[in-house]
């Protein structure tokens, strides 16, 4: 498989991509990913900017710079599911024929949009795709260039994650999910299999949405020719944080009582579950012991059925933080 060319054709679908940005106190990154997509062509007012409740001024200073996106209001933190769907709903019911879920925190280089829809528009089977993405900085490092479901350590892999950017992750090729900072899909694809889950709140409805699609004849690719820059989950801390470790195990958990069998509960647990002791132990000496509890946590939470809210996320929502 290879990227299409871009065709006059191509070029006017370009045209009518709308974008999705959810925000919860992004700072500056905000508006700095919004210039990107201006700067790749996206119209201002096909730009969708999802507010969670930001409280850092961070949405004032993105729409005193781009005053003509689309600006919708939460009064409170819903989520990522939620807010992408809002965004989503709106440029559907406006007829966007592909609409593109991007975080606050990414920006595009200038080639990317136009190389992905010139893939969808190309593959008409294929219903989601995204580019690789990469970590900021030099040299680079490669956050995603899309993910395996695998149903180990987080049920899932990030393919060529925190590797150095190379040409074998430089290709086109299906994968089981694109990850929700920036993936780009079809009209058709979405009213066929919906949006993202919206309870999930963060982590793992970009995995679910993924299998449903495929689930559906869908393709779900990676055009890896192409990348985004991504300041990985900054909205949550970055890297191995409480929080983060909490949210993702719990909602694995989840996943697994939907969508899982003996089988893969049996490579989740011994890949993941039944390393917990050793890695409190290292993190006593680097300093993520109490992310390690937190992922414990978020386990056995998700074994009780519970659910992601923002209030568990408030200081005090737990012990932990």
């Amino acid at each position: 498989m290879s990227v299409a060319s871009i065709s006059p054709a191509t070029a006017d679908v370009w045209a009518d991509v709308w974008a999705v940005v959810v925000n919860w106190n992004g700072g500056e990154r905000v508006a700095a990913c919004l210039a990107s997509l201006v700067a790749a062509g996206v119209l201002a007012e096909h730009i969708v900017l999802v507010d969670n409740a930001s409280t850092d001024g961070s949405l004032e200073r993105a729409t005193a710079a781009h005053a003509d996106v689309v600006v919708l209001c939460n009064d409170a933190n819903l989520g990522f599911g939620e807010g992408a769907n809002q965004g989503a709903r709106y440029a559907l019911n406006h007829r966007a024929p592909f609409v593109m879920w991007i975080n606050d925190d990414v920006t595009l280089p200038a080639d990317t949009l136009p190389a992905l829809v010139a893939a969808l528009v190309a593959h008409p089977k294929w219903g989601m795709v995204g580019p690789r993405v990469v970590y900021p900085g030099q040299p680079v490092r490669v956050w995603a260039a899309g993910g395996l479901l695998d149903w180990t350590h987080n049920l899932s892999t990030l393919i060529g994650h925190g590797r150095l950017d190379a040409p074998e992750v430089q290709i086109t090729r299906e994968v089981d999910y694109i990850p929700g900072c920036a993936l780009l899909a079809r009209r058709e694809c979405l009213d066929d299999v919906g949006l993202f889950e919206e309870s999930y709140f963060a982590y793992m409805e970009d995995v679910e949405l993924g299998l449903r699609a495929r689930s559906k004849g869908w393709g779900v690719v990676v055009v890896g020719e192409v990348h985004a820059v991504h300041d990985a989950s900054a909205s949550t801390g970055g890297g191995y944080t409480a929080k983060r470790k909490y949210m993702q195990a719990l909602n694995s958990v989840r996943f697994l009582r939907e969508h899982g069998s003996a089988e893969r509960w049996m490579r989740f647990a011994v890949c993941d579950v039944l390393t917990l002791p050793v890695l409190f132990g290292v993190g006593l000496f680097t300093g993520r012991a109490r992310a390690v509890l937190a992922k414990a946590l978020g386990l056995w939470h998700g074994a009780r059925g519970r659910v992601v809210t923002a209030a568990c996320l408030e200081p005090g929502g737990t012990r932990l933080w």
